[in-house]
């Protein structure tokens, strides 16, 4: 749980480097500024840092004292008096010490009107604090529908694809690529969400799912397999993904959907497929998915 930021702290923060604009910001510059920093030290981005957490609350506070007429003026002159006292500390030197006493007199009448000043800006913090702050609202209400969309786009780009892979039984390729190997070398690249095997007289085939296209991608366009046997990758269907993957239809008749299973159980029954009644049985599951989705 992340302190509060009390009075003590807004009379010693510098609000306006702590959103990083001009003390002649407008208001639309200071939402601007804040809505920049609160996105990127919001608790939900940054679920174990407790800093993150104090710095958005006091951002927050920066943005309802900055974008209030009253609250920003007691502010301004709460800030001026202390720049101006440190000004006289810092040209404060040894041929001074002499006017000690006059200069202390003069600090006690500037403390008066401190004093006076830091109370408005009190009175101002705490009509704010029960009031609330309608920007603020306006802004907490924009970042969270702003997380959401990202939430949303990051789960939408994400989508299975699958590879056809294939190589030479020849040579060094008889028993090179094994299940085992074959998950290794793909796991690379990405979440592995299927493997299956096939044979032909002269080629080796495995169909490879990944659980994201982009991962499937990668694999795609950089994996060459052992030297000595290298494999050819391609798309299963013939499609790429990021070409008309999200453009496939989801949805088949009743008829196509009955065919579908019942030649996905005559090729589960048989021992042995090749590369085509393999790439047809991948892709009758993933048709079965979709239709399954749809019910639902």
């Amino acid at each position: 749980m992340s302190r509060r930021f009390d009075m003590a702290d807004i009379k010693k923060k510098d609000l306006y480097l702590l959103l990083g604009v001009e003390e002649s910001a407008t208001a639309q510059s200071i939402r601007k500024a804040y809505r920049k920093k609160a996105l990127k030290h919001h608790p939900d981005k940054n679920p174990n840092d407790e800093k993150a957490a104090e710095l958005f609350h006091e951002l927050s506070e920066a943005l309802k004292i900055l974008t209030d007429v009253g609250a920003r003026a007691a502010y301004d002159h709460v800030r001026n008096a202390r720049k101006a006292a440190e000004a006289r500390t810092a040209k404060w030197d040894e041929g001074r010490k002499r006017a000690k006493l006059d200069l202390d007199e003069r600090e006690r009448a500037a403390e008066n009107v401190g004093q006076k000043v830091e109370l408005d800006l009190e009175a101002e913090i705490r009509r704010l604090r029960e009031q609330g702050s309608r920007i603020l609202q306006e802004e907490t209400d924009a970042i969270r529908r702003q997380l959401k969309t990202e939430v949303k786009l990051q789960s939408s780009t994400k989508q299975p694809a699958t590879l056809k892979v294939k190589w030479k039984l020849a040579d060094a390729g008889n028993g090179l690529y094994s299940e085992n190997a074959l998950r290794g070398m793909f796991s690379k690249h990405g979440v592995v969400t299927g493997l299956v095997l096939g044979a032909k007289k002269k080629h080796g085939t495995a169909i490879v799912e990944f659980a994201d296209s982009r991962q499937a991608l990668f694999a795609h366009d950089s994996e060459i397999g052992f030297p000595q046997c290298p494999l050819h990758i391609s798309w299963l269907g013939g499609v790429r993904p990021d070409s008309n993957l999200h453009a496939r239809s989801a949805t088949v008749s009743d008829n196509s959907r009955k065919t579908t299973v019942s030649k996905e159980e005559k090729n589960e029954e048989s021992g042995g497929l090749d590369v085509d009644e393999l790439e047809e049985l991948v892709l009758a599951k993933i048709r079965k998915k979709k239709v399954r989705a749809n019910d639902a």
